[in-house]
């Protein structure tokens, strides 16, 4: 064992004259630097947990691709997709699809006894992933797919017009002529997310195909989900262009089609997600800034605690290096002592907000009721590794103030 380490092994942190209590400064400094890596730690694991649960509800809420006629029909002034069309196209394109359903959405007005809102119908077809609405329903269930009638409406609109499960309400479509049709609630759901609780209503595709006389393989686009979110971009360009290829060069399609994925059509959104990560960077550098000056601070302590032994180890010889080593080491237990401590109490604390949600929040301004938490053990890793380095780095320049002590003068401090 080198003798540095050996000499740093056998040091005691503690105040001067006293065997059982540590250095006052030293405890606040070792507090400074346990609150400094949880800050970082809560928010890595915070910022992480926003991030996965808006972008997860996006890609649940939205199709993560939707394939649309580019031509729109004069006489609505919408899209029509015919799904027995492209579908075969979409399925020839390397774009690992996991599920393609047919949508169409339409404008319509809610009319009760008492009052009305304007909202859109989405309308689907027996594919349609229901999942992230049935994980949302706080009462009720989700509409048949034989009942063409029956709908679920958000928390929110139902609060608007006092409506409960069991409840009809007349839907109102104003085109060429106002065309009526009652619907039945099934189900009322709450995903938090403003934009999607506010606009729409589900319900059956055939609902929205019999108002336009649409045929049943006709509606506004196809939804198409892939297996990996990682690779939406790719797919889409891969469905593009077999859909290109299909009209331009083997021309077996004669329609042209728009192919939009949910990062683009929710750019706002994650862009806001983006932020978020310079967020995280500059609590880091901050929190970094104030370890780095506490571990000088704690170093300058433990020199000042020690300076007659300073003095002792160069008159029999030592070179300032090995000093500054011996220092260094001492030193390092604080840090180990601080970065135990730090992860013990954010790792716990992200624990315990994970499992039990004690930390709530206004679903109006953050999409969701309670601090999500997501705990990456690789980014912890990578995070403590760094703050090791970082506090050896931070180290080397103040110890070099061990040379600037002459033998002389320690022999005389007291």
């Amino acid at each position: 064992m080198k003798t540095e380490i050996f000499i740093a092994k056998r040091l005691q942190l503690k105040a001067s004259g006293d065997n059982k209590k540590s250095s006052p400064s030293l405890t606040v400094a070792t507090t400074g630097i346990v609150l400094a890596i949880t800050v970082m730690i809560l928010s890595l694991t915070i910022v992480s947990g926003f991030k996965s649960e808006i972008s997860n509800k996006i890609f649940a809420l939205d199709a993560h691709i939707k394939v649309s006629n580019a031509n729109v029909n004069d006489s609505i002034g919408v899209s029509i997709v015919d799904i027995t069309k492209v579908l075969p196209i979409i399925q020839s394109a390397d774009a690992n699809v996991k599920s393609a359903s047919l949508v169409a959405e339409q404008p319509i007005i809610i009319k009760t006894d008492n009052d009305f809102k304007g909202i859109a119908f989405r309308g689907t077809d027996e594919n349609f992933d229901w999942s992230e609405i049935s994980k949302s329903l706080i009462e009720g269930r989700i509409p048949q797919s034989q009942k063409i009638n029956e709908v679920v409406i958000s928390q929110k609109t139902a609060l608007l017009l006092n409506l409960n499960v069991g409840d009809s309400f007349f839907a109102y479509h104003i085109g060429n002529r106002i065309k009526t049709r009652k619907c039945t609630i099934t189900g009322i759901y709450c995903t938090n997310f403003n934009e999607f609780d506010s606009n729409y209503v589900l319900g059956n595709i055939a609902f929205v195909q019999g108002l336009n006389k649409w045929q049943p393989s006709e509606g506004n686009y196809v939804a198409i989900n892939v297996a990996n979110v990682d690779n939406i971009v790719d797919a889409s360009n891969a469905i593009y262009s077999a859909l290109a290829k299909a009209c331009f060069i083997d021309r077996t399609s004669d329609t042209v089609y728009n192919v939009t994925n949910t990062l683009g059509n929710n750019a706002s959104f994650f862009s806001w997600l983006g932020l978020l990560d310079m967020n995280v960077v500059i609590i880091i550098i901050l929190m970094a800034a104030v370890s780095a000056f506490t571990l000088i601070s704690v170093l300058l302590m433990i020199v000042l605690e020690r300076i007659k032994m300073v003095g002792l180890l160069k008159t029999i010889g030592a070179s300032n290096s090995s000093i500054r080593k011996i220092f260094i080491y001492l030193t390092h237990k604080v840090i180990f002592k601080s970065i135990i401590l730090g992860n013990v109490i954010g790792i716990g604390l992200s624990v315990i907000q994970k499992l039990f949600h004690i930390v709530k929040l206004d679903p109006e301004a953050y999409y969701m009721a309670y601090v999500p938490i997501e705990i990456n053990i690789v980014t912890l890793i990578v995070l403590n590794v760094c703050i090791l380095v970082i506090s050896y780095l931070t180290l080397l320049g103040p110890s070099h103030i061990i040379s600037s002590i002459k033998p002389t003068t320690t022999m005389r401090f007291e």
